[in-house]
């Protein structure tokens, strides 16, 4: 068993196939599967059920992941802590982070990071929710995370780093009576229709929250495509509830954006491995969370 066989098999299984994941490690399918079947071999058991063109794992297959990833980790800290010594002149860093605070405040950290190591290539995945966030971390697949939510997580296996607050704001089209930068109390919003994030998103909960205290919001559009809500709001489909990141996009989109009164926050921090650090991961988190 080898780092490379373990890391093909992790590759299958976040990928939930051979065809992705020889596409994501650039590497040709009947490769990519000799190294399962090798890998099988040596384990004396079968990792993966064939099922179509996708897998599912097999009991000795869930056994493995933990381990795996442990092992690759690992070899990654290892690795990244030899490419230290040049001074972090390569390298590749993983973050996962949530739509909105991928515009603020990861945006501009990563600016300055790469300003300051062009040679280390920043790769960016995309978590929806806050659980999302902490299992890429957790489970190893990504070396950093950003998350918010109305309140931080407290779970076992990743270390937070609070870095911010950001307010919810209101998101309307122009033709409702609002004014951009104003105050609206939230009774204003009753008889509304609101276009919500899913469940585990901190815009969903405020949402959930001013029904529950008895404003009469209307769901109009339930979606997990953050990039949609802004369209949906300038279309006329109804109000969002976004965290303030997303003002000066907005703004200029044409679109009024006005402060909720009594306030609505979302607590931002970055979420790392507990098991260690890389070099570049440490640099980046130690950017991140300097001016706090």
């Amino acid at each position: 068993m080898d780092f490379r066989q373990l890391e093909r098999f992790l590759a299958v299984v976040d990928h939930g196939g051979f065809h992705r994941a020889a596409e994501v490690l650039y590497v040709a399918q009947p490769s990519l599967s000799q190294s399962i079947k090798q890998l099988e071999r040596e384990l004396g058991d079968a990792l993966f059920h064939r099922v179509g063109r996708g897998v599912v794992l097999t009991e000795a297959g869930r056994e493995l992941v933990g381990p795996a990833r442990m092992a690759v980790h690992a070899l990654g800290l290892a690795v990244e802590s030899v490419e230290a010594v040049r001074g972090l002149r390569t390298g590749r860093l993983q973050i996962t982070a949530m739509p909105s605070q991928a515009i603020a405040p990861l945006a501009e950290v990563i600016t300055r990071f790469t300003a300051q190591y062009p040679g280390v290539r920043v790769v960016v995945r995309a978590g929806a929710t806050v659980d999302e966030v902490v299992e890429a971390v957790r489970t190893g697949r990504t070396e950093l995370g950003l998350l918010a939510g109305v309140e931080l997580p407290e779970r076992p296996g990743v270390g937070l780093h609070p870095v911010a607050r950001q307010r919810f704001v209101v998101v309307t089209p122009a033709a409702e009576p609002f004014q951009t930068g104003a105050r609206v109390a939230t009774s204003d919003l009753s008889g509304l229709r609101v276009i919500a994030g899913q469940t585990g998103t901190g815009m969903r909960a405020v949402v959930d929250a001013l029904i529950e205290s008895g404003v009469e919001l209307t769901i109009a559009v339930e979606t997990e495509h953050r990039e949609a809500i802004l369209p949906l709001v300038l279309a006329g489909s109804g109000i969002a509830v976004l965290a303030e990141s997303w003002r000066e996009i907005a703004e200029r989109a044409g679109a009024v954006v006005a402060d909720l009164d009594p306030a609505f926050y979302l607590e931002v921090a970055y979420v790392s491995h507990e098991g260690g650090l890389g070099p570049a991961s440490r640099a980046f988190l130690d950017m991140a969370t300097e001016r706090q």
